[in-house]
């Protein structure tokens, strides 16, 4: 099982703005390649919550799974935990924090393939894949980003920039 935490800071948005435009997962495939498709429907199930179905370029093939996302918009934090799909655990939560004129938002999961033997192998690639991913994805949404705490992430968010504007 793999926990993965991203922290970005914007100056762009407000974090008010910033939480609506993070919870608009159906804008996502428009803004990242790596994001096929995202369905967003009401979930009978789950009064006040909504369900999201996702497709992801992962290594050589879509991963794929759907999840009920939980919005809590006076605390500014959108919870989700898959029902179905690729992973056999996925759950997490997008919280936003107000940082001056800007915002702080920071992005947690908990994820296992449910392989062990391709534990050490698949959960080191999908996090790689998901810090970048998210990043670029609030750059995007969010009209700048800075990552905290992780050069590694924000390295490859500039080297994404510059392929991207060259």
């Amino acid at each position: 099982m793999r926990n993965v935490v991203l922290t970005i800071e914007s100056t762009a948005c407000d974090a008010a703005e910033a939480y609506l435009r993070i919870g608009k997962f159906e804008r996502y495939p428009e803004l990242v390649d790596d994001v096929r498709s995202i369905t967003v429907s009401s979930d009978d199930d789950h009064p006040g919550a909504l369900r999201s179905d996702w497709e992801v370029h992962f290594r050589n093939g879509p991963l794929r799974w759907s999840e009920v996302d939980t919005f809590e918009p006076d605390m500014l934090r959108i919870t989700f935990e898959q029902t179905h799909g690729d992973f056999e655990f996925f759950h997490g939560v997008w919280e936003v924090e107000p940082l001056g004129a800007g915002c702080r938002v920071r992005f947690e999961v908990t994820f296992d393939f449910g392989i062990p033997s391709l534990e050490g192998v698949l959960e080191p690639i999908a996090t790689k894949v998901l810090k970048e991913g998210i990043a670029y994805a609030l750059l995007q949404v969010l009209g700048d980003a800075a990552v905290v705490g992780d050069p590694a992430v924000s390295a490859a968010l500039a080297a994404k920039l510059a392929t991207t504007a060259a």
